[in-house]
């Protein structure tokens, strides 16, 4: 992921990771998969604070040199039923 310069520290790169998630979440995804560049020191950050695990290469990206994934789990059933 990466954010412009000047719209960093706003919570941007945290605020679209957790949409994704949210709605891999919803389409029933059960792990999330993501690369990116070794350049990209606060994106490799933000990925390890938010439970992403460095795992083996899964594609052939040139410009990647760190893989992550993360299991996902569905939203708790009672939780959404309780929200209506």
């Amino acid at each position: 992921m990466w954010v412009a310069p000047e719209v960093r520290g706003l919570g941007l790169a945290r605020r679209l990771l957790a949409e994704a998630e949210a709605r891999a979440v919803k389409a029933g995804a059960r792990v999330l998969h993501l690369d990116t560049n070794r350049a990209l020191v606060e994106a490799i950050a933000l990925y390890r604070r938010s439970g992403f695990v460095e795992v083996p290469p899964f594609n052939d990206e040139p410009h990647a040199h760190h893989w992550f994934e993360k299991r996902l789990r569905p939203a708790d059933r009672r939780a959404r039923q309780s929200r209506r």
